[in-house]
């Protein structure tokens, strides 16, 4: 089979080196000389399933440390352009995918220790994780795909590979390391600003010369529901849209649990769902006007909580409540406490997830 030839059995002769190219020149590689060559031998993933993005290592830059600004700062956001958001305390800070669809991986330094910050706008995948379970490491782009995801490598151990849905480390001399997630909460810019006024953003200023109100994907309609992944990809699981972001606190093994959007949305503008995942309950929490779905423990004040809409609000039904989609209670006895969010609870593209975790099962309404 060519390396222009999809696993699905479409052959598109000479597409594929076009979009390589395609993508080279919209990321304006920053380090076209420097090729990824990293030593392959030991990885626990096929090497015939790493795919050449089309970028050099490093062509498209991680940032380390941009400069954060307030929300009045920012110009290049929309109100419907999403965002990460990380929660430490009092404080919050947005990361937006216009920064990340440029960039990948933001590695930064906080009070709570050293994280990064990573999307992958082919497989619409975004996590967080701690760097000091690896030596600190400033994480960069290997300019590598594995089943059309971002492949990360570690700058203290450059052998070392992990590709970004893996969650963990599949080549070089830390094969088999976990990553360690930080729960993150992902939403429209709007929806985020109207909950945390106060937060912090990155700034525009990041030292790269990038457009970071144009999408660099938008010639191929790259996130409509239906549109093919960039890159070969086997067996695509046609039980959801292939682009439909998905909600999945997924399994070690290889299964898990998924709450689609449009299955969650079928419940109203605002749903909670409670479920089973690997034997401990959750309570995934879904805001159609914010557009985001997180995931949660039940238990507040040293009590198990059951959660419907009621009065046009997300409440419990032990104290009445309300509670948003970031998992803060703003009204009621219990406001101004949060509950504890599941760190494994990730969006992403629905087909990635099959992907990665062939045994994933779909959360039906």
């Amino acid at each position: 089979m060519s390396e222009t030839t999809h696993r699905t059995g479409i052959s598109r002769p000479g597409l594929l080196p076009a979009l390589l190219l395609a993508v080279c020149l919209s990321f304006a590689c920053d380090d076209s000389s420097s090729q990824a060559s990293f030593d392959q031998s030991t990885c626990s993933i096929p090497e015939s399933e790493i795919f050449s993005g089309g970028v050099p290592k490093d062509g498209i830059p991680a940032l380390t440390d941009p400069p954060l600004v307030t929300a009045s700062e920012v110009a290049y956001l929309g109100d419907n352009d999403r965002i990460i958001g990380l929660l430490m305390d009092d404080d919050a800070i947005a990361i937006p995918h216009n920064i990340l669809w440029w960039h990948e991986i933001v590695n930064l330094s906080l009070s709570i220790g050293k994280v990064a910050v990573s999307y992958c706008p082919l497989t619409g995948s975004s996590i967080a994780f701690m760097r000091d379970p690896v030596d600190g490491a400033e994480f960069g782009v290997s300019g590598l795909l594995f089943q059309n995801n971002l492949i990360m490598y570690d700058r203290n151990d450059q052998e070392s590979l992990w590709p970004q849905m893996a969650l963990g480390a599949r080549c070089g001399r830390r094969l088999g390391s976990p990553l360690v997630l930080y729960p993150i909460v992902e939403m429209t810019w709007a929806g985020w600003r109207e909950l945390y006024p106060s937060t912090l953003v990155i700034g525009e200023q990041t030292g790269h010369a990038r457009n970071y109100r144009a999408y660099p994907y938008s010639n191929l309609n790259y996130e409509s529901l239906d549109s093919r992944p960039l890159f070969p990809q086997d067996n695509i699981d046609p039980r959801r849209p292939i682009k439909e972001r998905t909600l999945a606190i997924p399994n070690p093994d290889g299964g898990g649990l998924a709450f689609p959007f449009n299955e969650l949305d079928e419940g109203g503008p605002l749903n909670a769902v409670h479920a089973d995942v690997n034997g401990i309950e959750v309570v995934v929490f879904w805001d159609r006007s914010r557009q985001s779905a997180m995931a949660y423990h039940p238990r507040s004040g040293g009590q198990n909580l059951s959660f419907s809409i009621r009065d046009n609000a997300i409440r419990d039904t032990e104290t009445g409540s309300s509670w948003q989609v970031d998992g803060s209670a703003d009204e009621g006895s219990l406001a101004g406490t949060r509950l504890e969010p599941v760190d494994e609870a990730i969006i992403a593209f629905w087909f990635a997830w099959p992907a990665f975790y062939p045994d994933i099962r779909l959360w039906e309404n």
